[in-house]
């Protein structure tokens, strides 16, 4: 691997956290009362548990900061431990959002609103409306925090490009198919996912990762399912 290609993988994951990171912020800031009001008032059985976990944690993108929320309620004796397992359960399905929409990458028709769902052409359209909202009406706070989601939602698509790209050169290097030889073995294939996703702190970002690697071609289903599991015991 070249110095270009690395600093190409460092700087896109890096993009791709602080793009999560600043879009999580703007989310939380425009609508994080009213969030907590919601996971208070809506979980009072599993099964809305688990819907608000889902919704809660695709709008934030981060099981950990929902974890963590819910931690506080139950700890605060305002949520039970049955609907914190239902909120943390759907926390984790809520994650998996950037995933889907990174996937979309793969889109292959004419039609003009399909195209638009492609990242590289949704991630320049969500900048140029980000910076429209933070610089002409960043004197109004709301709108200011709906231009970092947007902003945010830009920056840490383009970082996924980047990775994509970066990764593209490595699938033909010896020492790169000798690694994920190896990781046909499942269990090394889960102490990865869970040792990488540790390091980085973001499953998200980790799987993003692993897309970039499996759009190349470089890993293939049935090495990638462990992984998977790995980056959610690491999260």
């Amino acid at each position: 691997m070249s110095i270009s290609n690395l600093i190409a993988l460092l700087g896109g994951l890096g993009m791709f956290l602080y793009g999560m990171k600043t879009m999580g912020d703007g989310l939380e800031k425009s609508a994080g009362a009213k969030m907590k009001l919601i996971i208070e008032s809506l979980t009072s059985n599993v099964f809305k548990a688990v819907l608000i976990g889902t919704l809660v944690t695709a709008l934030i993108q981060s099981s950990s900061a929902t974890t963590v929320m819910v931690v506080g309620f139950v700890n605060a004796g305002m949520m039970t431990l049955k609907q914190a397992t239902g909120v943390i359960m759907g926390a984790n399905i809520g994650t998996t959002v950037t995933a889907i929409i990174l996937s979309l990458g793969d889109i292959q028709s004419d039609a003009w609103y399909l195209a638009m769902l492609k990242p590289s052409n949704l991630a320049p359209l969500a900048l140029i409306i980000g910076a429209v909202l933070i610089f002409a009406f960043g004197k109004k706070q709301k709108l200011k925090d709906i231009g970092e989601i947007f902003l945010g939602f830009g920056v840490l698509f383009i970082g996924m490009q980047y990775m994509e790209g970066a990764v593209g050169h490595l699938k033909d290097l010896p020492q790169f198919k000798t690694i994920f030889a190896n990781l046909k073995n499942p269990v090394l294939g889960i102490l990865s996912g869970a040792i990488v996703t540790a390091i980085i702190q973001s499953s998200s970002a980790s799987v993003g990762i692993l897309q970039a690697l499996a759009a190349t071609g470089a890993v293939s289903c049935s090495q990638a399912v462990p992984i998977i599991m790995g980056q959610n015991i690491g999260t």
